[in-house]
């Protein structure tokens, strides 16, 4: 079993900023790509921002500039640092890990979501 654990999220005023943070635990004995994912509502969920191990970093474009993705491997939690958040950013996020168990299976696997509301 596998899980993933967000927090951070909230209501924040324009301008503001958020730090998401998701840890994955269970029967895991690798991990691959970590990533953040959003959905808004009436929308589609899109890529934030992911971090391949081994690759470079990539962000969606309404995000470059203003958010920052990182990874502490050694406690198997990804962060998402949010600076001078929009309106256009409020959405549910989802944190997402490419990885193996410790039966050998690749898959892949979400969080529960966090909402970020930007809101004045």
């Amino acid at each position: 079993q596998v899980q993933l654990v967000e927090s951070g999220g909230g209501l924040v005023q324009p301008g503001g900023s958020l730090r998401l943070s998701c840890t994955a635990s269970g029967n895991i004995f690798s991990i691959n790509r970590m990533g953040w994912y959003r959905q808004a509502p009436g929308k589609q969920r899109e890529l934030v921002a992911a971090s391949p191990n081994g690759g470079s970093t990539n962000y969606a474009d309404s995000v470059k500039g203003r958010f920052t993705i990182s990874r502490d491997n050694a406690k198997n939690t990804v962060y998402l640092q949010m600076n001078s958040l929009k309106p256009e950013d409020t959405a549910v996020y989802y944190c997402n890990a490419d990885l193996i168990t410790t039966s050998g299976r690749w898959s892949s696997y979400w969080g529960q979501g966090t909402q970020v509301t930007v809101s004045s």
